[in-house]
């Protein structure tokens, strides 16, 4: 991986969602957060709580837990990517249904304001819209921020959304990475 810069003094300020429905989920979402952390060129700032969240899409499922973080990161997005999918391997995910069961689950919400859409990389994350278990975690920690697709804040879209999904404060998350 490619660092440009000092990670604490600039950087593009992103967001990334994580969840599990398997293995202890709770644990493997601070597993994610932590290993997220150990990044090169990459700081987690702040995370939201955590919350249990209604399965989404695939229904016959244990629930969710998810929470979202926001790093500082001098990665480009093709390199955060990497960095994501490498925690997912490392942790053992493995590819199965859409929207079904997984051990953790790494997204790239938004990379500062960029607008990219390529084979394999999108950003913003195209469903964060639509999502109830992204919104609120997002609305938690983030409500200011502006859309950059559609113009509107975190709290503007989350107050417009229509998923009736079901989605509980979990319980805080802000214990220290024991790394």
């Amino acid at each position: 991986m490619h660092v440009r810069s000092s990670v604490d003094s600039r950087g593009v300020i992103s967001f990334v969602g994580i969840g599990s429905n398997l293995d202890d989920p709770a644990a493997r979402c601070a597993e994610a957060l932590c290993r997220l952390s150990q990044v090169s060129g990459t700081k987690v700032l702040r995370q939201s709580c955590l919350y249990r969240t209604e399965p989404f899409g695939f229904e016959k499922q244990d629930w969710f837990i998810n929470l979202v973080a926001e790093i500082r990161t001098v990665l480009d997005p093709h390199e955060l990517l990497k960095g994501l999918q490498g925690i997912e391997d490392m942790m053992g995910r493995v590819k199965g249904p859409k929207w079904g069961p997984r051990i953790i689950d790494l997204d790239i919400l938004f990379y500062g304001q960029d607008v990219i859409e390529e084979d394999g990389l999108v950003i913003p994350h195209p469903d964060l819209h639509k999502r109830r278990f992204v919104l609120e975690p997002l609305c938690e920690i983030a409500s200011y921020v502006i859309h950059p697709v559609y113009g509107i804040s975190i709290r503007g879209l989350a107050e417009r959304l229509d998923d009736e999904n079901k989605v509980y404060l979990y319980r805080a998350s802000g214990e220290p990475c024991l790394a």
